[in-house]
């Protein structure tokens, strides 16, 4: 059976909804049993601009050339996936709704006409689509009907994020200039839910004990102020000799990157740290450790659902009720315990070997985007 599927969200964007929104499409153009259609959602800001060359120049066209649906057209299922939330019906038989509860609930500003979302998921018979475990208590708390929502993970692209052979690896960190350091990674719009903060402070402790460790940010300058987020926390959390220790040994990227120059910074790294405080689902560890990479994750939050100790270090940490807003919920990284993951993965070859097979095996295996569409068909009813 052939089933019309409509989808409302981003394209040609490096914003994380738009990422997803793009790779899902790409595996939903796979599927036989499956005619897509694609409404473009207004981007969130003004701002905001079209970014080419995201993807490869084949899937670029496909990306491209998705049909766009008639008015009077009725799908058997419409999925939105874009910001503010918007909860009325579509055209379609069935409406879905992509959603993401960070902070432990969903503030009523991030929903269109600013209503709260258990009145938008009780006046509205739509079915919430979210990424994680962690995501679903903050929706439930925020009073949405448990019978409609469906967990339903992110996934990786295996032919691009995967692990290098050993020597096409160095030969991408010499390229990089980063061949005899150990090289920490950490991809993120610098945001506070990021707690850049705490990597910033952990990892100055660090290289003074290691001074041949090295770090990497990976912000997104062109749709967040990335760039001038990090310096405000530099100048706000570290000491004048931090500083020095830190900025001596740190490389920043801020320009939008093809996803393939993205999956070089995780195959020439040594370790992919993420001491977050809340987060959706986090897909940057996800593929991380599709490339091969310990990751030095926070304990309890989103990740718990596709990272194990084979391949992951917890952080500690404690739920807390961040100064920012009382009805929030995050996750408190213990700092202290933080430093100490960096120097065990430092020192422990063993471990980083490991975690380069059972790692990448593990999302391959797992968490790819075909898994995830094959999960999202099911919620979407649209199988058989």
């Amino acid at each position: 059976m052939k089933y019309q599927m409509t989808i409302e969200g981003w394209r040609f964007l490096p914003h994380s909804y738009s990422i997803i929104n793009q790779f899902q499409c790409l595996e939903l153009l796979k599927r036989e049993n499956i005619e897509l259609f694609h409404q473009d959602a207004p981007y969130l800001k003004e701002s905001w601009t079209q970014h080419e060359n995201l993807f490869s120049t084949s899937d670029e066209i496909s990306l491209a050339k998705l049909q766009h649906p008639i008015i009077t057209q009725i799908s058997d299922a419409t999925l939105r996936i874009d910001f503010p939330f918007r909860f009325d019906l579509t055209t379609s038989k069935r409406t879905y709704v992509f959603i993401t509860a960070e902070i432990g609930y969903v503030p009523n500003e991030f929903l269109w006409r600013n209503c709260s979302l258990e009145e938008a998921h009780h006046n509205f018979d739509v079915t919430l689509i979210t990424p994680s475990n962690w995501s679903k208590k903050g929706l439930l708390h925020s009073g949405a009907d448990p019978k409609r929502i469906k967990v339903v993970p992110h996934g990786i692209d295996p032919n691009i994020y995967k692990p290098l052979p050993d020597q096409e690896r160095e030969l991408l960190r010499n390229q990089f200039g980063l061949k005899d350091n150990f090289v920490f990674l950490s991809i993120s719009a610098m945001t506070h839910n990021k707690r850049i903060d705490l990597l910033m402070k952990a990892f100055a402790k660090v290289v003074a004990k290691y001074p041949n460790a090295r770090l990497v940010l990976k912000g997104l300058d062109s749709i967040y102020t990335s760039q001038e987020a990090l310096v405000k926390i530099i100048k706000k959390h570290l000491t004048e000799k931090e500083t020095e220790l830190v900025l001596e040994r740190l490389t920043y990227i801020g320009l939008p990157l093809p996803f393939s120059e993205v999956a070089k910074l995780y195959q020439m790294a040594d370790a992919y740290i993420s001491p977050y405080g809340a987060e959706g689902f986090n897909l940057p560890v996800l593929e991380a450790a599709a490339c091969g990479l310990p990751i030095i994750c926070t304990k309890g939050g989103s990740t718990d659902d596709f990272t194990d100790s084979d391949f992951a270090l917890h952080i500690n940490s404690q739920l807390v009720v961040p100064h920012w807003d009382e009805e929030a919920t995050w996750l408190d990284p213990d700092l202290e315990h933080l430093t100490e993951l960096m120097y065990f993965v430092i020192e422990k070859d063993d471990f980083r070997n490991s975690a380069k097979i059972k790692g990448s095996t593990f999302a391959h295996q797992n968490f790819t985007w075909k898994n995830a569409v094959d999960k999202l068909l099911n919620a979407l009813e649209l199988e058989g």
